[in-house]
């Protein structure tokens, strides 16, 4: 991008696109003639015609020269396309006439744009392709004791290798590490380790069941209780982190295993609290140990950092390229963590990249303050943990507040990973969704995309690998890049 073209040679670059485009719509209007016997459409066919003809264009470089001038709109003109041509020659015109005024250097409009991308360097490493996007990708267990599963992953596209630190051990996360360091030599790719933190995750514990009943339905009651015995002989799970009883109050909402199950609080004692079933699946559901809680109408006053967090801290320091932290609410959780790495590695921890995980409401309302707190000391990244969010927020207002998301956090330069359920169902049963293609598609907009792990994990990477490749000439962030269609070569009558 480099926006040194001079206001003639934009002028005269505009007209004579104009005049092609021009004589172009009007041949396709000549063969199209024939079919078109409804007046009404007539205009809307030479804007078709008009628009195939610019699209056959490749109007990239025009594209950067005219936002360098605060001009353009090509990449919003479908409906309007000689109209829109004409009112940026137009506004072309005039700053050609007034002697262009103060004219913003190049390089400080695309300063932010640049500054983006020296962070996402930083966190993600240099890019190994030609796409902007990087692709993270979540290690299962057996990536310790399989050195040709890692081998596979970074030949196939991977960037960044995930360890997830609430499942399996030091051991086996130090095994992983050295997987991933030699897969990395061997195929030349700069592949990082992203180690997150398990943080508190609130899940159910022991699960209790009437014999005569095997699934909760629609009115139902569950006792949420501590852990121990509960008391009475209805349905019951225990909360494994009881503190979170402790601020329920008579109408909040709990969610259970990624919002399959809504309740309600009904009833809170020193036991726990009884819930009663708002929403619940034409079956039933079938309680279990270890499905997720979620509380969205409850501030929890619970620290982001564990006593297993900073027990696994040490570990984590010394195999990590970046550190993932899970539930970060608030900007205090983040200099808690980071009071802890400075103890542990008082010398550079400030070089080590933090990826906070974003994924209730009270993070989204804080997400400035965790910005500037993190940013502040370290390279940082946002992670949009789209699974947990969407069951606090509701999976209505999921869609535009990633989108919120992704704005707020391209403001202040910090790179953004698009994660949860990518193209999950590729990468469990190895056929994909069209709706999941659609949604990696539109990942293209973050700076990494994240993928969890499956029977066919490295499918899924080879997949988006591709699809990211290509999206990366059609577009850069949320601007459309206006490469050439190739689609449509050629305005030719219906045959």
């Amino acid at each position: 991008m480099t926006g040194a073209a001079s206001l003639d040679e934009l002028a005269a670059t505009l007209a004579e696109l104009r005049a092609t485009v021009t004589a172009a719509a009007d041949s396709a209007m000549t063969g199209w003639a024939s079919l078109i016997e409804r007046p009404d459409f007539t205009a809307s066919a030479h804007n078709l015609a008009a628009y195939l003809a610019l699209r056959r264009r490749d109007l990239r470089p025009l594209q950067v020269e005219l936002m360098g001038l605060g001009l353009s709109s090509l990449g919003r003109l479908e409906g309007r396309v000689m109209a829109n041509l004409d009112a940026v020659a137009w506004a072309l015109d005039h700053l050609r006439r007034q002697g262009g005024g103060s004219r913003v250097p190049p390089e400080r409009f695309w300063q932010g744009q640049a500054t983006l991308g020296r962070n996402t360097d930083r966190v993600f490493g240099p890019r190994s392709a030609p796409r902007r996007v990087r692709i993270i990708v979540t290690l299962p267990s057996e990536a310790a004791d399989d050195p040709a599963l890692t081998l596979a992953l970074l030949a196939a596209g991977a960037d960044v290798c995930r360890i997830n630190c609430a499942h399996d051990d030091p051991a086996a996360w130090a095994r992983m590490a050295a997987n991933v360091r030699a897969a990395a030599a061997q195929t030349n790719r700069p592949a990082r380790i992203l180690m997150d933190l398990a943080g508190p995750k609130v899940r159910t514990g022991a699960v209790r069941r009437p014999a005569e009943h095997g699934r909760l339905g629609l009115g139902d009651t569950l006792l949420l209780h501590r852990p121990g015995d509960a008391p009475g002989d209805g349905f019951a799970a225990a909360c494994q982190v009881p503190a979170a009883l402790d601020q329920l109050v008579v109408g909040h909402r709990v969610f259970i295993d990624d919002g399959k199950l809504g309740t309600v609080v009904e009833a809170v004692g020193p036991e726990g609290a009884l819930l009663r079933i708002t929403r619940v699946g034409p079956k039933g559901f079938k309680a279990k140990p270890e499905k997720g809680l979620n509380f969205p109408d409850t501030a929890l006053a619970i620290p982001a950092l564990t006593e297993k967090d900073l027990a696994d801290l040490p570990h984590v320091l010394a195999l990590t390229d970046l550190i993932g932290f899970s539930f970060v609410q608030t900007a205090a959780d983040i200099q808690a963590l980071q009071a802890a790495m400075a103890a542990l590695r008082p010398s550079d921890w400030q070089t080590l990249p933090l990826v906070a995980k974003i994924e209730t409401p009270r993070a989204i309302a804080q997400l400035p303050a965790i910005i500037v707190a993190a940013a502040g000391r370290q390279p940082m990244a946002v992670m949009i943990a789209r699974g947990d969010l969407a069951v606090e927020i509701g999976f209505e207002r999921l869609a535009e507040m990633q989108e919120e998301l992704m704005w707020l956090a391209e403001a202040a330069h910090v790179p953004v990973i698009w994660a949860t359920q990518v193209l999950e169902q590729l990468i469990k049963k190895g056929l994909p969704s069209r709706g999941e293609m659609t949604d990696a598609a539109m990942a293209v907009r973050a700076e990494a995309v994240m993928l969890n792990k499956g029977p066919h994990v490295v499918d899924g990477v080879g997949a988006l690998d591709r699809l990211l490749t290509r999206m990366a000439d059609h577009q850069d962030k949320k601007t459309p890049k206006l490469r050439a269609l190739a689609a449509w070569p050629a305005a030719v009558p219906a045959g």
